[in-house]
């Protein structure tokens, strides 16, 4: 694709989530709701009793964005009690979803037997943040403890202009834990575990085979959706060149519910399934040294590399393989795991200026995991059709038209801040080049992009009556309801010194290499 800008959107950080929300019933048509205005007008009983059955998911404030600066010392502490604090949503989550019936019969089921109880169990996660940050001379933002409480919303889509190019986000200094999960002893057994098979509540109001999306106001159809891809103009110094490394489509079928960069150390870190090409050493438990030492399915042995993204899944009833596991069925990822035909890794230049190396052991997130309830500062995957790849979306799938196929495309960062390999929130140390002219920001060097494309033969999911038959939809958290913008991709560097080097040569000097 070889953008290297970022989006431009509205972002639902900015907008009253309560004002005006759509509710999903029967996984189709929507419905205007004036969710949590009634708290002060007459006969807010009734009205109350309405907005109860009406919350679709919880929306808690992301902590983890918040913890821009965080000592050595606390990391792996701080990264522990992150973890718990994304179990406590997915259970309480799981908790609303086998609820939903008491929740339409009493209007303070919700706040009491759920919020409540889940700002208490986040506050004492904070406190232990503030402590751990604090034991080893650091300084925690002021403002934590206001992060506690979360909300309910209803399923209302994310604000953005539909259909926008997926141009990668400004997310320096913003940043996510975006999968994490750790044993806390707090919150056991909420919610039964095994949405979605037959549960008749859960299928009220949120769609899809395991009640938790997608929806039919998901897709679109590609054919409707306008030309929409912009670059910005090469100057004299652009670095025109390209790498290619070729790692397989997981023939190995390497999968599991981890996410080594967010959460270490902690199993089902991520709540959701990925797929992985490249080192084949990655789990939770990996470091520096599993890496080096692993093996990879890049055709060039000198690309140990680890990539890997959420699976996409077609809900067609299929019993998987994890159906009864963490991160699968029991939380809401259910259907046929689907293998891309194509899963295309390309490093290109910059617009404005040659590229350096990467350094070794680099991490980068693209994306994020929780942008449904986060807003969409860090939303960065595109999704379009082979033959139609002119037009990008951010917020909804595409319906594509006979013989066009299902593409995922993520644009990673291109900028490093020239000193980390990772940053307390995963963001700092990388930013995307500006969307106008591709330069990279003040005191970052620009390093080769890297850019995946995935390509799936997925049949068009048929939409009669407002409801969605057969969805495919991409693996996320429970509460993210499915929705096509938590979409993300990871990796981590581990090329060797001399293929790096022979990487940044071709991108300097003009040449296509692999």
């Amino acid at each position: 694709m070889g953008r290297t800008s970022r989006k431009r959107r509205s972002t639902l950080a900015n907008r009253a989530i309560a004002a005006s929300a759509a509710l999903v019933l029967g996984g189709g048509g929507l419905i205007a709701a004036n969710f949590y205005a009634s708290a002060h007008e007459e006969n807010s009983t009734r009205r109350s009793q309405t907005t109860a059955a009406q919350v679709a998911t919880i929306d808690c404030p992301d902590v983890g964005n918040q913890l821009t600066d965080v000592p050595d010392g606390a990391r792996e502490g701080v990264d522990g009690e992150l973890a718990n604090l994304d179990r406590q949503i997915t259970e309480a989550y799981n908790r609303l979803a086998t609820t939903r019936d008491a929740a339409s019969r009493d209007p303070n089921f919700v706040q009491n037997a759920i919020l409540g109880p889940l700002k208490d169990k986040r506050a004492a996660v904070i406190d232990r943040l503030e402590l751990i940050i604090s034991r080893v001379g650091g300084t925690p933002p002021a403002n934590l403890d206001s992060l506690a409480p979360c909300t309910g919303r209803a399923a209302d889509q994310p604000e953005t202009n539909d259909g926008q190019a997926g141009d990668g986000q400004d997310q320096n200094g913003d940043g996510q834990n975006q999968d994490g999960g750790n044993q806390d002893g707090d919150g056991q057994n909420q919610g039964d575990g095994e949405q979605g098979q037959d549960n008749g509540d859960q299928n009220q109001g949120n769609g899809g085979q395991a009640g938790n999306g997608p929806v039919a106001d998901d897709f679109v159809d590609i054919t409707t959706v306008q030309p929409n891809v912009q670059k910005p103009q090469r100057g004299q110094n652009a670095s025109r060149g390209s790498f290619t490394s070729s790692c397989g489509t997981n023939e190995n079928g390497k999968f599991n519910t981890d996410n080594v960069i967010v959460a270490p150390g902690v199993s089902n870190g991520a709540h959701h399934l990925h797929d992985y090409v490249g080192n084949q050493a990655n789990d939770a438990f990996a470091n520096n040294d599993t890496f080096a030492n692993g093996e990879t399915t890049c055709a060039n042995q000198g690309d140990k590399s680890s990539y890997y993204w959420p699976v996409l899944r077609v809900q067609d009833g299929t019993n998987e393989f994890d159906a009864n596991a963490d991160g699968g069925g029991k939380e809401g990822n259910v259907g046929r795991v689907l293998r891309a035909e194509q899963a295309q890794i390309k490093f290109a230049g910059n617009p404005q200026s040659k590229v350096v190396a990467m350094p070794k052991f680099l991490r980068i997130i693209t994306g994020d995991a929780k942008a449904f309830t986060n807003g969409d500062a860090n939303a960065n995957a595109s999704w379009s059709c082979t033959g139609f790849e002119d037009r990008q979306l951010t917020d909804k799938y595409p319906l594509c038209p006979d013989g066009s196929k299902v593409v995922r495309t993520f644009d990673f960062q291109s900028c490093w801040d020239g000193q980390n390999i990772d940053s307390a929130n995963h963001r700092r140390h990388v930013a995307f080049a500006d969307a106008a002219t591709g330069a990279c920001p003040a005191n970052f060097k620009a390093i080769p992009q890297l850019t995946m494309r995935l390509v799936y033969d997925v049949q068009r999911p048929v939409i009669e009556n407002g409801q969605v038959q057969n969805p495919f939809a991409v693996d996320g958290f429970p509460e993210q309801l499915h929705k096509p913008i938590t979409d993300h991709d990871d990796f981590i560097n581990v090329f060797d010194e001399s293929l790096m080097n022979k990487m940044v040569n071709c991108i300097n000097s003009g040449r296509s290499c692999r």
